[in-house]
């Protein structure tokens, strides 16, 4: 029987101004297929997918969902043709439960209400047909990553989606929830469903599809059979190179303590311990790597350091000074760099040029400032050293940070901290969402700074990979305490994701 066509775009073309997104974009998913797209930042990828979900209309080309020519004015057409889509940010109420997240927005009525029994029948008939483990009654704010990731999952199976969008899904997953939600995808494609994979990370991608297209500067390159390609092959498709590597240079690593937390611990948001008696020490030129399922401190960790966080014990040594009761400004101005996890919320202001952008943090100091006044010929100055230094791509540096892809921009807030000469750099998922061509050029600049002893980093990142390659030592964070000091060098992704999830530790360490 011929294999018949779930989704074709053909010609599809979307311009913003000044830059076009989409340029005669050509694809075809087969039905029942695993279909990934990549590509590096900028490459139209996202565009494309909200093209095909309805959040975008093309200036030019057509799409026909299963034969049949569609034009979308919404999600909610998309929804009706059965198109699902899966964002990399969950899209979820922390204060509802599974089941009503799931039905939030299509809930069954009977009788003018809500029929709970038939919501929370269809969940569980959901749950056990895909395989996807939940209970309706959990909160989700009590959920893991990746069983939130499932819910998600579920949300568009239950609106009928037969062809599901998975924007970057694995962008927050330890490697024993990679292999649990590929089995789902499995599960998903055995019974039909057709599924277009958007990902980074080309050996998951190699091993998950079943056909790949590469977009470049928002153009097909190619579509390939993924049997019939390697992870060199696709990268020289994407970038026009090898494929990166995170692996560090053999460097020296200085005696002097750069920093060092003693017996720290704070409090979130509902009064409970979020850090438990973290100790820990970074040395000048040292690389030290923070590992952990999301939610386990890591966040609370780097707010204590930067002062976002007030402590409730313990204390923090900067360069030989006890700076926990320092203002975030004293302790950015002392010398501690930060790249923020998430750059849309912390580390830009979308809507303003680039030369601001490249003040925030310093605008108090030289070169962005004179005396309590903003030196704008000195910011301007500054930013097209970082601009160059770093090759962040952009028309001038009087475009937003909007306009900029999601490579550059993350490339600005780097090259923003770096050129700054901090004497601690706290990075918080440095390549998370960036393709390999940008995530190239921040490990080469981590290398270069530690090798060269100018500055400790603290790295924290959810790349399993990344963090062994980078980093001279690893830390392992659970339930707020770090549990397991590893080295990188005899560390493997199976082995470091079996202590982020608790397998490897037993009661007595983690002090029940």
């Amino acid at each position: 029987m011929p294999a018949t066509t779930a989704v074709e775009l053909t010609g599809i073309t979307k311009r913003f101004p000044g830059v076009v997104a989409n340029d005669d974009v050509h694809i075809r998913v087969t039905s029942g297929d695993i279909h990934a797209v990549v590509g590096e930042n900028g490459a139209g990828k996202s565009t494309l997918m909200k093209i095909l979900y309805g959040m975008l209309k093309p200036d030019e080309g057509q799409m026909a969902v299963d034969g049949e020519v569609v034009n979308f004015s919404s999600p909610s057409d998309a929804i009706s043709r059965g198109i699902g889509m899966v964002h990399q940010h969950f899209m979820l109420a922390d204060n509802l439960t599974v089941l009503e997240n799931v039905v939030l927005g299509a809930e069954p009525r009977h009788r003018g209400t809500i029929d709970r029994e038939a919501a929370r029948a269809s969940l569980e008939q959901l749950g056990a047909s895909y395989g996807l483990d939940l209970h309706p009654d959990d909160m989700v704010e009590t959920l893991e990553v990746g069983e939130r990731q499932r819910v998600e999952i579920i949300k568009v199976l239950y609106r009928g989606a037969k062809i599901l969008i998975l924007d970057e899904p694995t962008a927050v997953l330890v490697p024993q929830e990679v292999e649990e939600l590929f089995r789902n995808l499995r599960e998903l494609k055995a019974q039909g469903h057709t599924i277009i994979f958007i990902n980074h990370k080309l050996a998951e991608v190699l091993a998950i599809a079943d056909t790949i297209t590469v977009l470049r500067a928002g153009r097909t390159v190619a579509t390939v059979d993924a049997n019939a390609v390697t992870a060199q092959e696709l990268a020289e498709l994407m970038i026009g190179g090898d494929l990166p590597s995170p692996a560090s240079a053999v460097h020296e690593i200085d005696e002097w303590e750069t920093l060092t937390l003693r017996g720290v611990t704070v409090s979130d948001d509902d009064e409970r311990d979020a850090l438990k008696e973290i100790d820990l020490t970074i040395h000048r030129g040292e690389i030290l790597g923070i590992a952990g399922v999301e939610g386990n401190g890591q966040g609370e960790l780097v707010e204590a350091i930067l002062g976002l966080r007030q402590l409730t014990g313990g204390s923090i040594i900067f360069d030989s000074e006890d700076i926990s009761d320092w203002s975030v400004r004293r302790r950015r101005e002392a010398g501690i760099g930060y790249v923020p996890e998430d750059r849309h919320r912390r580390g830009l202001l979308l809507d303003a040029p680039i030369w601001e952008n490249a003040m925030l943090g310093h605008q108090t100091v030289e070169p962005f400032a004179k005396g309590a006044l903003i030196d704008r010929s000195g910011a301007r100055t500054a930013t097209r050293a970082i601009v160059e230094q770093f090759d962040v791509r952009t028309p001038g540096i009087d475009t937003t940070a909007r306009a900029l892809s999601g490579g550059n921009q993350q490339k600005l807030v780097i090259g923003r901290e770096v050129a700054a000469q901090p004497r601690l750099l706290i990075a918080a998922h440095p390549t998370r969402g960036i393709d390999v061509g940008a995530q190239a050029a921040v490990w080469e600049e981590f290398r270069r700074v530690s090798a060269e002893g100018l500055l400790s980093i603290l790295l924290v990142s959810a790349d399993l990979h990344e963090l062994i390659g980078l980093a001279d030592r690893l830390l392992v964070m659970l339930g707020g305490r770090i549990v397991a000091d590893l080295d990188p060098a005899t560390t493997t992704p199976r082995l470091l994701g079996s202590h982020m999830t608790g397998a490897a530790i037993t009661d007595e360490e983690m002090g029940r």
